[in-house]
């Protein structure tokens, strides 16, 4: 009986290690498949007379791993960049975990344009923490791969509404000089409740995150610039060639939600970029009346106006809730922990292949039906 045992136990063996190299064979796994079965490179060509790319940054808080690489694959092209953020309140566990998902990807392995950082930044939600780590994100897209044309930034609560064939071909109509930010001058309860009041984010200067604490004094509205909620305008942000974002990012280190006062302020008074917006986020949101805080959390009820809303983006989202599948299935054409396809993959589509595994000309468009609503929406804006 002994021996017998030893034998099924061998077969058992054998069997099972051919089943691994058979999936590893047939779904990319294996990173012989990821280099050899498609073409090993195809240049990657930005600028003028080729359509924009786009910088990413993709932000999360503890358990948002896989949020947020969800939400990488359906954004994802290679010819954009991006930077994925799990706060400082996440695990050094989660991080890895993303950065093993994200290198699970054969393009992404291949094109190398997504990153994960390593020492994360404090973000306390309502405070001006958020506004360091925005600014510290787009010093390094400006390092290390500065040849994009807009910057993006989304949360793990976040979705796309379009491919990104749709969005660089709706966008290669547009002026690269433009800026897309929602802002107004109407502040209304805004003022008094969050612009006056003094306000200390301890994400500035304590290790751990805790909540903002509010001094009993307000303050007079500044005179000299108003509080309104591309490239080149976060260059000027990053790099401050005169005094004005350095002398806002002081004041709004004690506005409460600063970061919805400070980029719009800092444009709409500066004087070679307040001509270049465009008063919209791209983002379809669902707010209580009157409005709360956040936005209401979207799910299938809010498909089909989400849809026709011809925006690029929306928010809120539950984690994993069945709408993003909707989305997936309907729009972006994508299914598991595969990129959203475009004119770009080229592998045969079945339910064992990623059609992203394979690639031809990066640099080509196809865009889909979807593209109309949100060209219509950016010749209204």
């Amino acid at each position: 009986m002994g021996a017998e045992k030893k034998w099924l136990f061998t077969l058992f063996f054998a069997a099972f290690i051919s089943l691994l190299l058979f999936l590893s064979s047939i779904c990319g796994f294996s990173s012989s498949y990821a280099f050899t079965s498609h073409k090993p490179f195809s240049a990657v060509h930005r600028g003028r007379g080729y359509p924009p790319a786009f910088a990413y940054y993709i932000t999360g808080t503890r358990g948002d791993a896989d949020r947020i690489f969800r939400l990488l694959l359906a954004v994802y092209h290679p010819r954009n960049r991006y930077l994925l953020h799990i706060g400082t309140e996440g695990s050094e566990d989660e991080r890895r975990k993303l950065s093993v998902l994200v290198k699970s990807v054969p393009a992404i392995r291949a094109f190398g344009n997504v990153d994960v950082i390593g020492k994360p930044d404090p973000t306390t939600y309502m405070g001006a923490s958020n506004i360091a780590a925005i600014l510290r994100a787009a010093a390094i897209f400006l390092k290390v791969d500065g040849d994009w044309d807009w910057f993006i930034t989304l949360s793990a609560l976040d979705y796309p509404l379009l491919t990104q064939d749709d969005l660089s071909h709706a966008f290669s109509s547009i002026s690269r000089d433009a800026n897309f930010i929602d802002h107004t001058s109407e502040l209304g309860w805004k003022e008094d409740q969050r612009i006056l009041p003094i306000v200390v984010d301890p994400g500035l200067y304590l290790a751990r995150r805790t909540q903002i604490f509010r001094a009993t004094e307000k303050r007079p509205m500044p005179n000299a610039f108003k509080d309104l909620p591309g490239r080149s305008f976060l260059e000027y942000c990053v790099f401050a060639w005169d005094n004005l974002p350095r002398t806002l990012l002081m004041y709004v280190n004690n506005v409460v939600l600063a970061q919805e006062v400070y980029f719009h302020s800092v444009i709409c008074n500066s004087p070679e970029f307040k001509n270049t917006t465009i008063n919209s986020d791209l983002r379809y949101m669902v707010w209580n009346n009157p409005p709360k805080m956040e936005p209401l959390f979207l799910n299938k009820s809010n498909y089909k106006e989400m849809v026709q809303s011809g925006a690029a983006f929306a928010r809120q989202f539950g984690k994993n809730d069945p709408v993003l599948d909707m989305v997936d299935q309907k729009i972006l054409k994508r299914s598991g922990n595969r990129p959203s396809p475009g004119a770009w993959c080229t592998a045969r589509r079945s339910w064992f292949v990623d059609p992203c595994s394979q690639w031809d000309d990066v640099n080509v468009l196809r865009p889909g039906n979807q593209v109309k609503k949100f060209e219509e929406s950016l010749k209204n804006l």
